[in-house]
């Protein structure tokens, strides 16, 4: 082959963005390569076109949007509460969703508290995302003993449930919001690292990463320019999905007193402190629940979302 073909196959490469399905056996299989502009542009159109993606969507920016402006939807003290406005029900005037076990406002508590759980579930996956993401993609590219230490010093975290790694790294750290985001995270680095690892080690064998390389290529830019535009969809897709897992760990941390501290207003301690009120208002007990239950939901149909439109093969 020429230095010039070799070139070509470079800068061809360079502009390609194929997409990666990582459960796939063969992720890269024969799907056809793009310019990047034109691919992302379809991926967006494809996005657009998908009802149940984008719905999902404008409920989670709502969900954002009352968290995040809480002072604008409530005028209650979350902290504020009332011996003689205990357990109201759902449609009280003045509470329309009722009173938890102190007289505090829910409809201001599970806003309030959308904050930290939003913050206990997104933080710890984007400190995975970003540790978790070089580590896979170097032992994915490096091979070698490299790759093997890298990898077998995952295995062992494998070795342990998700939760109960969780559960121990909280009980030796302490409890707090800071503590169990450090837990998450490193429970999260492992399957990170193990996916991103996957889709290089297949990204690295294709014609034009091979061309880059023959052509005298430094291994950086091979990486940023060629590696990284064919992994990184995977990744990110993956790493949605996660947060939706995050939100139901971290909830049960705080229901379980490892997490977020009273008063603070957390969903997964607001159905703790609710459970005894069970069986006098059902209802409103159950509140705290259902939004993490709709909001790691609405993370998981964006994330099928998304890898629906970004897989190249699935939309011919």
């Amino acid at each position: 082959m020429s230095q010039a073909t070799l070139s070509r196959a470079a800068e061809h490469g360079e502009r390609s963005a194929s997409v990666i399905n990582p459960d796939d056996t063969n992720p890269l299989g024969d799907a056809p390569a793009l310019p990047a502009s034109g691919y992302w542009r379809s991926v967006a159109e494809r996005l657009l076109r998908d009802k149940v993606t984008m719905a999902v969507t404008l409920v989670l920016f709502g969900i954002l949007f009352i968290t995040l402006g809480a002072p604008l939807v409530t005028h209650y003290d979350p902290y504020a509460g009332s011996v003689l406005g205990r357990l109201k029900p759902i449609g009280t005037p003045g509470h329309w969703l009722g009173t938890d076990e102190t007289g505090r406002d829910l409809w201001t508590r599970l806003c309030y508290g959308g904050r930290l759980s939003l913050l206990a579930a997104i933080l710890p996956v984007t400190i995975s995302l970003l540790v978790g993401g070089f580590l896979g993609i170097l032992a994915g590219y490096a091979g070698g003993w490299t790759g093997t230490l890298i990898m077998r010093m995952m295995d062992v975290f494998y070795a342990f449930p998700s939760i109960l790694l969780a559960i121990a790294i909280c009980g030796l750290m302490g409890n707090g919001l800071i503590n169990s985001i450090i837990a998450l995270a490193v429970v999260f680095i492992p399957p990170m690292v193990r996916i991103s690892e996957t889709v290089t080690s297949q990204a690295r064998n294709l014609d034009f990463v091979e061309a880059a390389r023959a052509s005298g290529t430094s291994t950086l830019q091979i990486i940023r320019h060629h590696v990284l535009a064919n992994v990184l969809g995977p990744i990110l897709v993956y790493a949605t999905s996660l947060i939706s897992v995050s939100i139901i760990l971290s909830a049960g941390l705080s229901f379980l007193g490892l997490g977020v501290t009273p008063p603070q207003a957390e969903w997964g301690l607001m159905l703790n402190s609710l459970r005894q009120a069970i069986y006098v208002q059902p209802y409103v007990a159950a509140l705290p629940g259902l939004m993490i239950f709709l909001t790691s939901m609405c993370f998981n149909l964006m994330s099928d979302g998304f890898r629906s439109a970004m897989d190249v093969r699935l939309n011919k």
